[in-house]
C-alpha cells in the first residue's frame, strides 16, 4: 500500500515566490507541490497539498487527514507556529508523525520567531534549509511509517 504524506502550509506560504524572495526564494507554492508530488510518487508515496491562512482550516484539514490514514504530516504553519496553541493541540490529539518545517532558519530572524510553540508535538524540526527542507521531511517520514 502506498504511503501517504499531508503538506501544510500556512498564512502567507501561497505567496511564495512572490514575498521576501532574499528569504523564501522565486519557487512558488504551486511549482513547490508539483515538485513534492513527483518527489513523492517516485518514493511510491503519495503527497497530499493544502495551504491556507486560516488557522481552523488548517486545524480542520489535520482532523480529517485522521480518517485518510496519512502516514505523516509537514507543517509549515509559519507564523501561526509562534502563536496556536490551537494548533499545538491539533497536532497532539490527531496522532500522525509531524514534521515542523521552516524555509528560513527561525533563530536567526527575530526574536519572536525563535520560539515554536508547536515543536512540542512534532516528531522533529527543519529549519533553515530552504525548500529542500520539505524533501527531507518527506524522506524522514516515509523512512518513519
Amino acid at each position: 500500500m502506498r504511503k501517504r504524506i499531508l503538506v501544510i502550509n500556512g498564512p502567507n506560504l501561497g505567496r511564495l515566490g512572490k514575498r521576501e524572495p532574499e528569504i523564501y526564494g522565486s519557487t512558488t507554492l504551486q511549482e513547490l507541490e508539483e515538485r513534492l508530488i513527483e518527489y513523492g510518487n517516485s518514493k511510491d508515496t503519495d503527497v497530499i497539498c493544502f495551504q491556507s491562512n486560516h488557522e481552523g482550516r488548517i486545524i480542520d484539514r489535520l482532523e480529517k487527514a485522521v480518517d485518510e490514514e496519512v502516514s505523516g504530516c509537514i507543517l509549515n504553519a509559519a507564523a501561526l507556529t509562534h502563536t496556536s496553541v490551537a494548533l499545538l493541540d491539533a497536532v497532539k490529539s490527531c496522532n500522525i508523525p509531524t514534521v515542523e518545517l521552516h524555509i528560513s532558519n527561525i533563530h536567526k530572524r527575530e526574536e519572536f520567531r525563535k520560539k515554536s510553540i508547536t515543536a512540542p508535538a512534532c516528531v522533529a524540526s527543519i529549519s533553515g534549509m530552504g525548500l529542500h527542507g520539505y524533501e527531507y521531511a518527506l524522506d524522514f517520514l516515509i523512512k518513519q511509517s
